[in-house]
């Protein structure tokens, strides 16, 4: 597949905030897993073909683990897979991905007490034939900031300063009108354009309180839907059946699910602590860390001016590496006495693309069905014996 139908497959993919590139759900279709509803409880064993190296591991991690091997190799999915054939062993770039998975474990574990320390991006940094000659940058070094010396990961060696990250809170609940504004407004309709490699489709939001949302791509193959309906997320593609989401994909898609985030977002994570102030464009930004046990940290970049949110820079974790999204907020409005974003960037190493949304209605009826998965098709019946 080649042009402009893979591109749209690959919006559609993308429509719900990211969660995954079309590439790699097609990896899970065609690999032969046995039921179209995510991994449950299922190691990758289990649920896909010709697994050898990742036997253990959660079937739902394997599809992320695919498009972080990708994102660090700069490649697409036929790189390594056979198409319509993601089972087979015929390419030999498969055979040596196997071989290089097997050595970073073996590094971390006989290194750093089995930590994930390296991964395949240490070395390939978006190119499927790693460095081994450093690079003459084209521009002087730029000064290490004070107090970063000989910290860990780059953090900071001391608190920064500036206001708590309570302070930060609060003045952001003000930015987009106050509590009691926010809880006037109970749903959502906002209608709209996604933009992605040039291409531009009519898209849809749709969110209620407390903590449902549903997006919706027109195109004409058909509409794309990335759903949650307070419990369970799902994704539909062009009339295919709904696929429910699990893991850090669910994790991502229950946060851009809260209607109330800004009032919410002290109950959202179990500690949240100010980082190293930085700068989004022209705008100095004050950063919150968001901590929740057992998930990689969620980092929030605020405008120190307006107080209004600026970026939401989360992780999904993977066997191999954390995957990145970006979310980038911009075009604030105020409607129906609350200010929102009118447009978002959403990037992954595969791709960014962006919605404007033209249209925002406030308050107006949206039945629970909306964000509800749609029934499984049904089994097909047994045939009765030829005569």
């Amino acid at each position: 597949m080649s042009g402009k139908p893979k591109q749209i497959l690959v919006i559609a993919a993308m429509l719900g905030l990211a969660l995954a590139t079309v590439s790699a759900r097609r990896l899970g279709a065609e690999a032969g897993q046995a039921s179209p509803a995510g991994g449950g409880s299922k190691t990758a064993a289990q649920q896909f073909k010709n697994i050898q190296i990742l036997k253990d591991v959660p079937a739902d991690q394997i599809i992320p683990t695919m498009q972080f091997i990708s994102a660090s190799l700069g490649v697409e999915c036929d790189f390594c897979h056979v198409q319509n054939a993601f089972d087979k062993d015929d390419k030999e770039t498969k055979k040596t991905a196997r071989k290089m998975i097997t050595m970073m474990m073996a590094i971390n574990k006989d290194n750093f007490d089995g930590h994930r320390e390296v991964t395949c991006y240490t070395c390939h940094h978006g190119s499927n034939d790693p460095a081994s000659t450093p690079i003459i940058s084209d521009e002087e070094p730029k000064p290490e900031p004070p107090g970063m010396a000989g910290a860990p990961g780059g953090a900071a060696a001391s608190a920064p300063a500036g206001p708590t990250a309570e302070q930060v809170l609060d003045k952001y609940v003000q930015s987009v009108g106050g509590t009691d504004a926010l809880h006037k407004i109970s749903t959502r309709a906002e209608k709209g354009n996604i933009t992605f490699m040039g291409h531009a489709m009519p898209a849809e939001v749709y969110a209620k309180a407390p903590d449902k949302r549903v997006a919706i791509m027109h195109m004409p193959q058909g509409e794309s839907y990335t759903a949650y309906d307070g419990q369970v997320g799902w994704l539909a593609n062009m009339g295919r059946p709904a696929r429910e989401i699990s893991g850090a994909e669910l994790d991502a898609m229950k946060l851009d699910a809260d209607f109330y985030f800004a009032a919410d977002a002290k109950q959202v994570f179990q500690q949240l602590r100010a980082g190293r102030p930085d700068k989004i464009g022209d705008k100095e930004a004050y950063v919150l860390i968001g901590i929740t046990p057992g998930q990689p940290p969620v980092r929030l970049y605020f405008d120190q001016e307006s107080g209004l949110l600026l970026r939401q820079l989360r992780f999904a974790e993977t066997p191999l590496g954390r995957n990145p999204t970006r979310i980038d907020y911009a075009d604030y409005r105020e409607a129906d006495g609350v200010k929102i974003p009118f447009r978002w960037t959403i990037a992954r190493p595969g791709g960014r693309f962006t919605i404007q949304i033209e249209q925002v209605q406030s308050n107006v009826p949206i039945e629970d069905s909306k964000f509800a998965e749609p029934p499984k098709p049904a089994a097909p019946a047994d045939k009765p014996p030829s005569p």
